[in-house]
């Protein structure tokens, strides 16, 4: 179990410089400078060569709390159990990434100083965080730099979640630049870090009001709002936000932050009216479609339901691959704060390998035409709230209840060919097409879809001219 947090936002006294310190593994580390603190600990440098002084380009930090502090607990928690370093390695292999935005990290273990216990966490160095950044850029990223950050955080979130935690505070201040390799985008900070699923189990749907609001209040999820345990969903919602922030410059509740009932009215007032209230937002001249068409897909998951993490990356890379960017090339910010942010050409001893990406294949052109009929319906938008979890069945399961029985049947067969895979392609092709028959699907999940939808896919099915009447 966790420590008691008695002493939770209280700061540590700070521990001298040259202080030697010896983790679990009985390996000694000699504390540099502080470079930075937190809302309950200090950072220093730190070095293994504890014969030298700690150099101003050293690639260890310490991380320090006292020792009842709760969010370095839970953060070393998670790094012991989720983020072995071998771990990742077999996940870059398999997913054939070249950098997986997870710090290194090297080792804990407990000191004393001047009567006072601390609990401390060894560290690869990291470099600026995306929020002075995001400020130093006239707050506001390019659009195909967010959609870049967007793709890398889906493979970090991705690994997390199969590893039964989710962050639960996924914000520019928590992701951070490399510091040897500013072209790479880490997510740290995992003091908020939730164990959803331990050991398969996944945690139920609960609202508990005296837990709510908790989070970041700018981009906490709908269920945080609630008291709700953090979820899979929870955590990209989050990232959606993030996502519409660096492109539109602000939130549309930012100037009600101090009232979270407000901010979570908004919130769903957003989520309702997607894909419109997203792409109105927006007045920067970029296109919002692919955050519109991302947000849309988390919004129709379910609590426990895992995400179709390819499928969203899709939305993100399709918006890349329209502006011939790729995911995981250079990182382009304003010239003042790209300049700011080149570090020195050192290479690092503690990165993993990294193997070479695949180039992103391209979709065949027999699909566009049915993709841009999807696109077309996500602009135009149908208003009206998609029910989640313990809340009224939705419109669509009460329409189907009223139909005739032969009526229903027909729908559901049809709604399987149209979304089931067809064996006659080749491999290559059939993943393509099934990744946008998915995408496609879980975009008229969240459109609250009516049963003149069902009708119209009928119709469509099965070739024959449309017709304009109701499921009823």
């Amino acid at each position: 179990m966790p420590p008691k947090d008695r002493s939770r936002g209280k700061l540590p006294a700070p521990l001298p410089k040259d202080m030697i310190l010896k983790d679990t593994e009985g390996k000694v580390w000699r504390l540099g400078g502080q470079i930075a603190q937190g809302g309950f600990g200090l950072i220093y440098l730190a070095s293994p060569q504890t014969d030298l002084p700690v150099e101003d380009d050293a690639v260890h930090v310490i991380k320090v709390e006292y020792l009842e502090n709760g969010p370095l607990f839970s953060e070393l928690k998670f790094y012991q159990r989720a983020a072995k370093q071998e771990h990742i390695r077999k996940w870059m292999s398999l997913k054939k990434i070249r950098c997986l935005g997870i710090p290194v990290f090297w080792g804990s273990g407990l000191t004393e100083y001047k009567g006072k216990s601390y609990r401390f966490m060894v560290m690869e160095r990291l470099g600026e965080d995306l929020q002075r950044i995001f400020e130093d850029s006239g707050s506001r990223f390019k659009k195909e730099t967010v959609l870049q950050l967007g793709a890398r955080m889906l493979d970090t979130l991705e690994y997390i979640h199969e590893n039964e935690y989710v962050h639960g505070d996924i914000k520019a201040a928590n992701l951070l630049l490399g510091y040897a390799n500013p072209h790479e985008v880490y997510l740290a900070d995992y003091g908020l870090s939730y164990r959803y699923c331990p050991n398969g189990n996944h945690k139920q749907y609960q609202e508990n009001p005296r837990k709510g609001h908790n989070g970041t209040i700018e981009f906490t999820s709908i269920d945080a709002h609630k008291g709700v345990a953090p979820s899979r969903r929870g955590d990209l919602e989050i990232l959606g936000y993030c996502m519409l922030q660096w492109l539109c410059g602000k939130l549309p509740w930012e100037q009600n932050l101090k009232d979270p009932v407000a901010v979570q009215t908004a919130k769903t007032k957003l989520m309702d009216e997607l894909p419109r209230s997203v792409v109105e937002w927006d007045s920067s001249g970029h296109s919002c479609g692919e955050i519109a068409k991302f947000l849309a897909c988390v919004y129709a998951l379910a609590y426990d339901e895992k995400p179709m993490y390819q499928v969203l990356k899709k939305i993100l890379l399709d918006g890349l691959e329209s502006s011939g960017t790729r995911y995981d090339g250079p990182l382009e910010f304003s010239a003042a704060a790209h300049t700011r942010n080149h570090c020195a050409a050192k290479v690092s001893k503690v990165r993993l390998p990294k193997p070479a990406p695949k180039p992103v294949q391209q979709m065949q052109k027999k699909m566009e035409s049915k993709e841009h009929v999807c696109q077309t319906k996500a602009q135009t938008g149908v208003t009206g709230k998609q029910p989640r979890d313990e809340e009224k069945p939705s419109q669509l399961t009460q329409k189907l209840h009223q139909t005739k029985p032969q009526q229903h049947a027909e729908l559901l067969s049809v709604h399987r060919r149209v979304h089931s895979p067809r064996s006659s392609l080749k491999p290559g092709h059939q993943k393509q097409n099934t990744l946008q028959e998915e995408g496609e699907h879980c975009l008229s999940r969240a459109q609250a879809q009516s049963a003149d939808h069902c009708r119209e896919t009928l119709v469509q099915a099965k070739g024959v001219k449309q017709k304009k009447h109701s499921c009823t």
